[in-house]
């Protein structure tokens, strides 16, 4: 096999399965056959045998009453039947009938039973010109003296049926093996097209670095294996497509304020030479670069945020998501002055990452705490499983509202305020990763209200259930 490997190279599936079928088709219709040979030479043999042991015992009782004629028997009557006779004593004489064309070679099987006088012998000799015979004696009394007679027939007839019957088997085998073959091939190649053709897509993505789907016909295992690989290229195609408009969107962000950080830079460095620049101007650039800098990193965390496509899951653990907006409501207090903040929470409690639904909530959180007037009032509702954050701003617009989750979406309202057009892209992104949604409406107010929705429940998870009552029969 391995020179074969060598000399031909690795055979491809195709072919293997082409060899496959062919090799146990031969083989099957080979031993089937060569079964079939064994068994029916057993059968013709063993029919010879009572043939010939049925004749021989009739004809000893014949050559019994007259040894000397052989009970009458000529060299004509034997050829009528294809048999030859031979008379073999105890005392290893035989007598044979004058003018027989052949003469059968006795042995020791025959010579026992006629020292025995029991039984009967069947084996397959030769006459004295090597003509195959198949011989069989029986034992047979002269006067009281001890005999075998050995009657054979001529082999040929039975040899040469044997001999067309084997190469009838040898000859279907082959013909069956070819057949198999080419059916074989036939069926490996419309069976393994999907598989060629996933094959030749790979091929053609690593050369080209094309996307396009396969078409699919049927519902079989490589089937499912092409619709599966399609969707794989789906959703290498849409993640392509969302990292090349992240770094779209991101060099158009990074643009404004990299722009304006440079040249509050270069006032300054060209101020070191010439000292034209008053103290006040000088820090109020400082905290102009101050503030970028600020937003410049908050926008970084925000990308590294939304660019993170590793499957490596944070520890979620259980949580209470009255802790997580009690939090959140405590760092926004602080950037918020002069509000009201109504809130009301009920438990819910789920399993998830506090870490990124704190982050979520207080962006929500500050979303409301940036457009809300002075003196206004952000409503915080927790009920069930849905949080319903509110505030009493301008709102959003009707035409706005399906876009406020995408990225780096700022309504013209909103384009001349704070922030990275980020915050809420990562409020859907960590709530569809636990399981929930989220949704902007207008409030009764007249401003913007979210409302997220987690799966949890109302009681703590590892609380035992109550147990049923009993009842008293």
């Amino acid at each position: 096999m391995r020179l074969l490997r060598r000399i031909f190279g690795a055979p491809s599936l195709p072919r293997r399965i082409t060899w496959l079928t062919t090799i146990v088709v031969a083989a099957g219709v080979w031993i089937a056959g060569l079964s079939a040979y064994f068994v029916t030479r057993l059968v013709l043999f063993d029919q010879l045998d009572r043939e010939l042991i049925s004749v021989a015992t009739t004809a000893s009782r014949t050559v019994a009453a007259d040894l000397n004629t052989m009970g009458g028997l000529n060299a004509e009557a034997l050829n009528a039947v294809n048999v030859t006779l031979v008379v073999v004593g105890a005392d290893r004489q035989p007598i044979t009938i004058q003018s027989a064309p052949r003469t059968l070679q006795w042995g020791t099987p025959e010579l026992a039973v006629a020292r025995l006088q029991e039984g009967s012998s069947a084996r397959t000799g030769r006459a004295d010109d090597g003509t195959p015979y198949r011989i069989v004696a029986v034992p047979m009394q002269v006067n009281g003296h001890p005999y075998a007679l050995v009657i054979g027939r001529d082999l040929g007839p039975t040899t040469s049926a044997l001999a067309t019957l084997l190469i009838t088997v040898i000859l279907v085998g082959a013909l069956l093996a070819l057949a198999a073959a080419v059916v074989g091939a036939l069926v490996a190649r419309s069976t393994l097209r999907p598989l060629r053709e996933l094959s030749a897509a790979v091929t053609r993505i690593t050369r080209t670095d094309a996307l396009d789907p396969i078409e699919v016909h049927g519902d079989d295992e490589l089937s499912r294996l092409t619709r599966s690989f399609n969707t794989m290229l789906y959703s290498l195609g849409s993640s392509r497509a969302r990292q090349r408009r992240l770094i779209a969107d991101a060099g158009h962000e990074l643009r404004t304020p990299l722009t304006s950080l440079r040249t509050n830079i270069e006032l300054l460095v060209a101020d070191q030479r010439s000292h034209m620049l008053p103290d006040s101007a000088r820090e109020e650039i400082l905290g102009d670069i101050s503030a970028q800098l600020a937003e410049f990193t908050t926008l970084i965390q925000d990308l590294v945020q939304l660019a993170r496509e590793d499957r490596i899951e944070p520890t979620r653990e259980e949580i209470d998501l009255r802790d997580i907006v009690t939090h959140a409501l405590e760092r926004v207090r602080r950037r918020g002055p002069g509000l009201h903040f109504d809130v009301e929470l009920n438990p819910l409690y789920l399993i998830g990452e506090p870490d990124t639904l704190e982050r979520a909530v207080t962006n929500l959180l500050d979303n409301a705490v940036k457009f809300s007037p002075p003196g206004g009032t952000v409503r915080v509702y927790l009920d069930g499983d849905q949080l319903r954050i509110a505030d009493e701003g301008p709102g959003i617009a009707e035409e706005d509202l399906p876009h406020v989750f995408d990225r780096f979406y700022r309504a013209d309202a909103a384009r001349n305020t704070p922030g990275t057009g980020l915050g809420l892209s990562i409020v859907a992104q960590t709530v569809a990763r636990h399981g929930g949604w989220v949704r902007a409406s207008r409030s009764a107010q007249g401003g913007a209200e979210f409302t997220l929705r987690l799966p949890g429940s109302t009681t703590p998870l590892d609380e035992p259930a109550e147990p049923a009552p009993q009842q008293l029969i």
